[in-house]
């Protein structure tokens, strides 16, 4: 780690596990907006860290801002942190000023009217839109230098709403009136889904380590037959299996952050493997940590499921394990066998 990842790790983790009680994420899956916790991840600047230093960011990169997206999984932050860090960065890519609050973003269609840029018709499925004071639309140019439109719609008026099986709310998203700012960013035309698969992949990350954490603990201190199940050696076996795929979600993200910062577009093939391993590895991983705790973790007095239920809704949003591999089979078949190996091992 860098300095500056050393100090965003610190950070977060002091102030999440300061602040993001079990009593809190409770009242936000019930519908209660926690106004202290979202003010600490404001103030401490975490909503702005990949937002350019001269529009009021940190200036940070995406292997920096992994920190972040990897600690919403870690303490299971009922929080739309990754949404308005993605939705930041998009405005800032088209020379858009940020503004204060929770922001989330969606793909849509876009005109272009008298009065600016317009939504042709509802968002779907737009994360923690409720809680949200300004909605970012990302839509294919029509120019021939490619790249996305991105607009800026403030007050979105939230319509058919929905609960994931974390209890994190999606709704249906309209707005009255043009966007009250856009511009053009130089970015993949399939940017929401491209870069929520990378943001979701690092939240799988950390949640993977906190059930690690978690699953290893509780077989130290649950006593059977006289002695610690962890010295069984089947239990060893499952704790082995979870460690490794919780490292390898991990190396695979920490790859494809890299891969941003070298071009944005030219991510796909990283970010798809990354959500590929992700997806497969939090059904796993989640089964693994249930088996571990037995009948205790699958009540909802203990606290595991916070950390699973984010693993199976997590793993298909942004598109699932099937949807990423079958990208990287097709540029794998239109490369042809020969550059198979040479693309492979390239990364």
């Amino acid at each position: 780690m860098n300095e500056l990842q050393t100090m965003l790790t610190d950070t977060a983790n002091r102030l999440f596990t300061d602040k993001l009680t079990k009593q809190v994420r409770i009242a936000a899956e019930e519908g209660e907006w926690p106004h202290d916790l979202w003010n600490a991840v404001e103030e401490n600047g975490f909503a702005r860290v990949l937002v350019s230093e001269a529009r009021g960011g940190a200036g940070a990169q995406w292997p920096d801002a992994l920190v972040l997206l990897k600690s919403c999984g870690t303490h299971a932050v009922p929080l739309p942190l990754a949404e308005t860090i993605l939705a930041n960065w998009f405005l800032d890519q088209a020379g858009i000023e940020v503004p204060d609050g929770p922001i989330t973003f969606a793909s849509a269609q876009l005109t272009s009217g008298h009065d600016g840029m317009a939504l042709a018709g509802p968002m779907q499925d737009v994360p923690f839109a409720a809680n949200c004071t300004h909605v970012v639309a990302l839509s294919p140019s029509d120019g021939t230098d490619g790249g996305i439109q991105v607009a800026l719609f403030a007050s979105p008026q939230v319509g058919q709403a929905n609960s994931t099986i974390a209890r994190e709310s999606v709704a249906e998203v309209s707005v009255s009136g043009a966007a009250i700012a856009s511009g053009l960013a130089s970015l993949p035309s399939n940017s929401a889904m491209l870069f929520g698969a990378l943001a979701r992949s690092a939240a799988i990350a950390g949640a993977l380590q906190s059930v690690l954490l978690q699953a290893v603990q509780y077989a130290g201190e649950r006593v059977q037959f006289g002695r610690p199940i962890s010295k069984f050696q089947a239990v060893q076996h499952q704790l082995a299996e979870l460690a490794t795929h919780a490292a390898s979600v991990g190396v695979a993200v920490d790859a494809a952050a890299r891969a941003v910062l070298a071009d944005p577009n030219a991510a796909e093939f990283d970010i798809a493997a990354a959500k590929v391993r992700a997806s497969d590895a939090a059904q796993i991983g989640a089964s693994i940590a249930h088996q571990t705790h037995g009948a205790i973790g699958f009540t909802y007095e203990h606290g595991l499921h916070f950390w699973t239920r984010r693993l199976w809704s997590w793993g298909p949003e942004y598109g699932g394990a099937a949807h990423w591999a079958q990208l990287l089979g097709k540029n794998a078949i239109e490369g042809g066998g020969h550059s198979l190996w040479a693309t492979v091992t390239a990364r």
